[in-house]
């Protein structure tokens, strides 16, 4: 299938990424391991075509009106927008990075919040590698609902198999005060469900970009260490397994809507 063009610079990852902070992060590691620095310098691991190159998949899930996908488009676009229309079903995205020198591709999808598109948003949770909860920092009640969202996401995947992010949207409508009593809060939500949490503004762009580098950073080196232990026959699979729910997402939209509704 030949190869991409380069990735954008703002895509490339040559330091691990910070957390979010020393409390809200799962570790605090400062470098990729030994094992992930090796296959790094893997010529072979840089110069896979298309079709072989390393894939995650990432679910974002979290009640109507949180702003996923207005956390998705700042990242992705680059744009904001306060008025928009809810999604139907799920929609996806798919970013290209060069992390420690290796290509790497996060396919991001976007699940409606809508009871009545949970049957076809939980159709597409399997297979996800990264689940990230979202919230609204300003709406209280949406952090407790991410333990719900994130139990349907589980029954989809096995829990050793996921990395979880929990996520605040909408920091910028808080107080300094506000903030810090809500980031508590969801710091220990955070560690219930054995993940890591971010405060972002979509329409900021605070953390945005920081979040998600951070993401595909240790997503790639969780791969890495999963193909030295099963085998690079386990990556290729999932990642044709990521295109085979992108072919058929594309493919057939309106039969899922009216199975649905």
């Amino acid at each position: 299938m030949g190869f991409p063009p380069p990735v954008s610079k703002d895509r490339v990852i040559t330091k691990y990424p910070k957390g979010y902070g020393p409390q809200a992060s799962l570790q605090l590691k400062e470098d990729w391991s030994l094992q992930t620095k090796a296959s790094c310098q893997d010529r072979a691991a840089r110069n896979q075509p298309w079709d072989r190159q390393k894939m995650s998949k990432a679910v974002v899930v979290g009640d109507l009106n949180v702003g996923k996908t207005c956390l998705i488009n700042r990242f992705c676009k680059d744009v904001f927008h306060r008025d928009y229309k809810a999604t139907i079903g799920v929609d996806f995205e798919i970013e290209r990075f060069e992390v420690a020198g290796i290509p790497f591709s996060l396919q991001i999808w976007d699940t409606a919040g809508q009871e009545k598109f949970k049957c076809i948003a939980s159709a597409y949770y399997r297979g996800a590698q990264v689940i990230i909860t979202v919230f609204d920092m300003a709406d209280i009640k949406s952090l407790d609902h991410t333990r719900q969202w994130l139990s349907e996401a589980m029954r989809e995947n096995e829990a050793e198999s996921c990395l979880v992010y929990l996520v605040g949207t909408k920091s910028d409508l808080l107080s300094v005060e506000e903030r810090q009593r809500t980031e508590e809060d969801a710091m220990k939500m955070a560690a219930e469900m054995q993940g890591e949490f971010w405060a972002v503004s979509a329409k900021s762009g605070e953390n945005v970009s920081e979040f998600f580098s951070r993401v595909a950073a240790v997503a790639l080196e969780d791969t890495v260490l999963r193909d030295a232990e099963g085998g690079a026959a386990t990556s290729i699979a999932q990642a044709n397994s990521i295109r085979s729910d992108r072919a058929d997402l594309e493919e057939r939209p309106k039969e899922m809507k009216s199975n649905c509704c």
